[in-house]
């Protein structure tokens, strides 16, 4: 029996240590002295690992692959998203193979219970939020903090504020940016974490600046701690919301309309997220430095703003690499480098296959377009000319492999009709292939199944776009327009190919389109196909090259590094 009561003794004591922990937060290692100070990492979305289903592109690419590298740096961050309880949505198919969106609830038995409850106001009513954690040692990323009112102590309508990432309902989405904003200031203060500086990935989470304005009593003591990093090379595409729906909802914690538009400098009915979080910031940045520039031009007429630095975002080289690629290139063993990236398409194909019953040649020159299909990124420009794109598909001497993936926001319809288009375009060719899924896991077996990594925006409408830097590390070669990161790292014919600039300020769209199609298809058919059918070793050399020049400069480490350097610091 005394056994018994000192094992129940000791677990309660545990357990009480635990909560203890969560209630007077410190990151679980030791920080690197040149990182010790303390950051918390506000993002709506996270791309840690393919299980944590919790992200829908780029913007939870990046931020997945800042938290691992805070990990491997040792640095003191913490990251701070919710809990999406439907995901951002499974993409399944319909009946005759086209999208069919679709949402599944997901658990997760690998993410720690805080025992942290607390509410937020939401139009002017208490929703309980509670707080889970992801420990740094599950997936090897910093301390991950996430959000959830999915609780019984919610009506249904509070309980669905994060069922979906991204909900197409205005009212919801500005309730979740309150959740991610105010409830992650809270949350802080639960931890009792008191980071010096609050990070914005975008301005999803800038309601937080009006919870701190309560804590910290001023605009000027708000300012000396957040830092802003926007991802939009576009005005237009930042967010904005109605004054009014913004005060109904409690967006501004309990700060006047007036109050709001004398401390942000905005007028008019429209509260825009991106230029109060500039006027909160005391430092911000672009994701690349064309972005930089862009964003420099694009917020130049604005009073009141920091001065906006660029740090060109990057990935993971650990997650993302195939090292075995690597260990080849750097032995000078071109047969062993060539059958390893064989065995690698070989491997992807087999998904492709059981996905789509067609069964690619690891042999054939592959070309993969898969990222977030949106409408600026042109995902079907190849095959705008169908003339060319039939010669191209039909060519026995010389083969080529289309595969596409990407997920379209389920209610952009328009990006949705260009994804079915593609399907039903696969449909006539056994070399072309439309897959669904396209999450970590998939996204990763891609770069390695592709020779040319296809990516062709609107300059300059890419603020950054990292695919195509795992894509590198897994041995395949960027074929791009001149846009975000790809301007610091292009060298055309020599470890990618560029698809030249074009007068884009003074054609029109469909002028632009049609030139830049003409020249990839120029060379597409004078320098990719000769080249990776008539020359391997020049085609070896190109690779190798772009997986050096890829390696240390956008690799997530720099990245991390230099947000300290230049932002928190």
């Amino acid at each position: 029996m005394g056994t018994f009561l000192s094992i129940c003794s000791t677990f309660s004591l545990s357990k009480l240590v635990t909560m203890t922990d969560f209630r007077n937060y410190k990151v679980p290692y030791e920080p690197a002295a040149e990182y010790s100070k303390s950051v918390a990492y506000f993002s709506m979305e996270f791309a840690i690992h393919q299980p944590l289903k919790i992200y829908s592109g780029g913007l939870g690419f990046l931020s997945g692959s800042h938290l691992r590298s805070a990990y491997e740096l040792k640095q003191n961050l913490i990251g701070i998203g919710i809990l999406w309880k439907y995901g951002y949505y499974d993409q399944g198919r319909n009946q005759d193979q086209t999208l069919k969106a679709e949402w599944y609830e997901k658990t997760y038995s690998f993410l720690v219970d805080t025992g942290i409850k607390f509410t937020v106001p939401v139009h002017n009513q208490p929703v309980w939020v509670k707080a889970w954690y992801l420990p740094p040692t599950t997936f090897n990323s910093a301390p991950l903090f996430l959000l959830s009112t999915d609780l019984p102590e919610n009506d249904y309508l509070s309980q669905t504020i994060t069922h979906r990432l991204y909900d197409a309902d205005t009212a919801a989405k500005i309730a979740q940016m309150m959740i991610l904003g105010i409830g992650g200031a809270k949350l802080i203060d639960e931890l009792n974490f008191n980071p010096e500086v609050y990070h914005l990935n975008e301005a999803h989470g800038l309601s937080s600046v009006f919870y701190l304005m309560k804590k910290f009593g001023s605009k000027e003591e708000v300012q000396k701690r957040l830092v802003f990093t926007t991802h939009t090379p576009e005005e237009a595409g930042n967010e904005k919301h109605d004054f009014t729906l913004c005060d109904k909802m409690s967006y501004f914690y309990g700060h006047s309309i007036d109050e709001v538009q004398s401390l942000t400098g905005i007028g008019g009915d429209q509260f825009n997220h991106s230029l109060a979080a500039l006027r909160f910031a005391r430092k911000a940045n672009g994701v690349s430095k064309l972005h930089g520039e862009v964003s420099r031009i694009m917020w130049g007429h604005y009073h009141n703003i920091p001065k906006i630095q660029s740090i060109t975002n990057a990935q993971n080289w650990n997650y993302w690499a195939d090292k075995q690629l690597f260990q080849f290139a750097e032995a000078a063993d071109p047969l062993g480098f060539d059958d390893r990236k064989r065995y690698l398409k070989k491997r992807a194909f087999e998904i492709v296959a059981d996905q789509t019953g067609k069964l690619f040649d690891p042999d054939v020159l592959t070309i993969v377009w898969a990222r977030r299909f949106a409408a600026y990124k042109r995902p079907d420009l190849i095959a705008r000319d169908m003339r060319r794109f039939d010669a191209l598909m039909r060519n026995a001497d010389r083969p080529i492999q289309i595969i596409w993936a990407g997920k379209p926001y389920p209610m952009d319809y328009g990006a949705v009709g260009v994804f079915n288009h593609l399907v039903h375009l696969s449909k006539n060719y056994k070399n072309v292939a439309v897959c669904v899924d396209y999450e970590l896991t998939l996204s990763k077996r891609l770069k390695q199944a592709s020779d040319i990594w296809l990516n062709n925006p609107r300059v300059p409408r890419e603020a950054s776009g990292t695919s195509g830097m795992s894509a590198s590390m897994n041995g395949s070669v960027n074929f791009s327009t001149y846009d975000g990161w790809i301007c610091e790292f292009a060298k055309h014919g020599e470890n990618c190919f560029i698809i030249p600039q074009v007068d884009y300020k003074n054609l029109g769209i469909q002028d632009q389109d049609q030139e830049d199609l003409d020249h990839m298809y120029d060379i597409l058919e004078n320098q990719i196909i000769p080249t990776y059918y008539e020359n391997k070793s020049k085609w070896r050399a190109m690779v190798q090259e772009g997986m050096r020049d890829v390696r240390f400069d956008f690799e997530s480490n720099r990245m991390a590094k230099e947000y300290y350097e230049l932002m928190y610091l």
